[in-house]
């Protein structure tokens, strides 16, 4: 497959590094879209389906539901979620992966999580980043934000976020989340702090970028 003249950089990581803010910068600094939970919106717009079904999906391995949930994807038909019965084919996944590719195809962009940078391995130029930062960071990250009231609640937050982060990206790919050989770069957000690592970031991309002129 011929991949597009684009690019994408695409952010993996822990839950509470501030990848969030980091990822808007880069997108910011390069002039280009980002997009973490408005992918489930564009899924879920582009498919008929309720973003209430995407959100309980999201960065998730195939599960069982307890609920009824019959829909139709378009390109893909019939029941996905059939009372007590497992997941036989995530079409969720399916249905966010080709959302990620028809944005790629629009123009360079920054994708936060969701496997992006092994769903569009074929599509166009990727980049991908690996955001981590220390517990304590994450901690105090987290608190500041209002997920959580107490550290002792944060760090737990923090703990279950990443194994099913990790778990939903080690069933996807075959990679392993987190692991430095996954990505291009590996980056302590703690370090640099979010205006710093995104501009590191930049400057990557743009060394990157140069040397396929």
């Amino acid at each position: 497959m011929e991949k597009s003249g684009n690019f994408v950089v695409t952010l993996g990581r822990q839950f509470g590094c501030g990848a969030r803010e980091i990822g808007q910068l880069v997108a910011k600094i390069l002039g280009i879209e980002y997009y973490d939970k408005r992918l489930l919106l564009e899924a879920a717009k582009s498919s008929g389906v309720a973003p209430a079904i995407f959100e309980a999906s999201d960065e998730r391995t195939p599960k069982f539901f307890s609920s009824l949930w019959s829909f139709n994807l378009g390109y893909y038909s019939g029941a996905l979620f059939v009372g007590d019965q497992p997941v036989k084919e995530d079409n969720v996944y399916q249905a966010q992966s080709q959302v990620m590719v028809d944005l790629a195809k629009k123009g360079p962009c920054v994708i936060v999580g969701r496997s992006a940078d092994y769903i569009l391995r074929d599509e166009t130029q990727v980049i991908s980043i690996f955001l981590h930062s220390s517990m304590e960071d994450r901690i105090k990250r987290i608190v500041k934000r209002g997920d959580c009231k107490t550290k002792k609640e944060a760090k737990e937050m923090a703990i279950k976020q990443n194994k099913l982060r990790a778990n939903y990206y080690n069933f996807y790919t075959d990679k392993h989340w987190g692991e430095c050989e996954s990505y291009d770069l590996s980056i302590d957000s703690s370090k640099l702090g979010p205006e710093g690592t995104a501009q590191f970031i930049v400057d990557y991309v743009k060394t990157r970028l140069n040397q396929t002129k």
